[in-house]
């Protein structure tokens, strides 16, 4: 039997997380940056375990990344001075219903997610992945410093769809808008 490993700056979402601008199948360019995978993970407040283990993985990060925040300078910044991932909606997007009672946390990566289902087999249809659904998500967290900036980033591993949700955006699903048989009359 494996020991399996435990890496204290990894965490998997809980099921209540919302995905929210889903860049997962096509790596996109963020102000002229490097092109990446992304999405924006919506946690609900009350979802203390998923919340208590960002944390943990934010402290686990600047622990092991000590040495990395310190770079030329004579001590490491204090956690409470950089820049960490973990955000809350309702003071950075108070007007968006979306993120009220919710924090959010923003993840990247170079290289494509895996996307699965609830059953986890990978799902292949573009259109069973938006923004909208709920879904776990597998992160990692990790201290940076480049070109003078220095906080905790997160990291974008995989991601398990667990059910579908109200797409975000404002854009309507096709099915919709043409669900009205208003016109139809207009060649008789």
């Amino acid at each position: 039997m494996s020991k399996k490993v435990v890496n204290p700056t990894k965490v998997i979402t809980g099921v209540k997380t919302r995905w929210s601008y889903a860049n997962v199948w096509d790596p996109k360019s963020i102000n002229g940056g490097t092109p990446k995978y992304s999405v924006s993970l919506i946690i609900p407040k009350d979802d203390t375990v998923t919340v208590n283990k960002i944390k943990a993985a934010i402290q686990a990060a600047y622990e092991e990344g000590e040495a990395k925040l310190k770079g030329n300078g004579k001590s490491v910044p204090a956690l409470s001075t950089l820049k960490t991932p973990l955000r809350d909606g309702d003071l950075e997007r108070p007007d968006d219903a979306t993120y009220a009672n919710a924090y959010f946390i923003n993840a990247n990566s170079a290289t494509a997610p895996g996307v699965v289902d609830a059953d986890r087999n990978p799902i292949m249809e573009r259109s069973e992945v938006y923004s909208g659904v709920y879904g776990r998500a597998s992160i990692n967290l990790y201290a940076f410093n480049s070109n003078g900036n220095k906080g905790i980033a997160c990291g974008l591993n995989n991601l398990q769809k667990i059910a579908d949700g109200e797409p975000l955006g404002g854009k309507s699903r096709a099915e919709d808008d043409f669900a009205s048989e208003e016109d139809d009359d207009f060649l008789s």
